[in-house]
């Protein structure tokens, strides 16, 4: 064999560990990205379980308030929905999309509760309500953690798929990027809540 054919030999071999290493490293990337939204899905999930604790604790006072717990309710069994079809694809933009929509509608529908609550001293002094308040709190925390977590494996997967040369592996296998979790409320949103009685 001539020179020039080691060579060639020699280069063909190093551009094959290197793309198979560039598709590892997507994969890996990939990988983490599903594992970091489980993370966030054992929050969701730790969420939705205090959720109807806390509106069963919440309804012997706020008898007359039925629609807030109704909407509570319907908006925390909506989220769980979402979250299963974004559980089952972790990394389908339309199944996150529609399980951002859906928190957003929790987190409104839970706003409004926790303002009503306000209002009537027996149910801020009740300790059990109290309890599953600062447990959701810190719920709450770790979701927004979980989240940035997962944003942080997004960001890094698609600088990856995107950066030359990875970026021939990545449309070569169809690595595509992905969607970040992303807050979808509005100005309007984020207004305080008014509570009228």
């Amino acid at each position: 064999m001539s020179a020039t054919l080691w060579i060639l030999l020699a280069v063909a071999l190093a551009l094959v560990f290197w793309a198979v290493g560039a598709y590892n490293r997507l994969v890996r990337l990939k990988n983490a990205i599903a594992n970091a939204f489980g993370q966030i899905d054992v929050q969701l999930k730790r969420r939705y379980d205090l959720i109807p604790n806390l509106v069963e604790v919440a309804r012997k006072y706020l008898a007359h308030e039925a629609q807030t717990l109704e909407a509570v309710i319907a908006a925390r069994n909506q989220a769980r929905s979402a979250e299963q079809g974004a559980a089952a694809s972790p990394l389908n933009a339309g199944a996150l999309g529609a399980l951002a929509g859906a928190e957003q509608v929790l987190g409104g529908a839970l706003g409004r509760l926790f303002a009503v609550a306000e209002a009537y001293p027996d149910l801020k002094a009740d300790q059990t309500m109290r309890e599953l308040s600062e447990e959701l709190s810190s719920t709450e925390n770790r979701i927004g953690f979980a989240r940035q977590a997962y944003n942080d494996h997004v960001l890094e997967f698609n600088d990856a798929a995107a950066q030359f040369p990875t970026l021939i592996v990545a449309r070569l296998f169809n690595f595509s990027t992905q969607s970040m979790l992303e807050s979808t409320s509005s100005a309007v949103e984020r207004q305080p809540v008014k509570v009228a009685f």
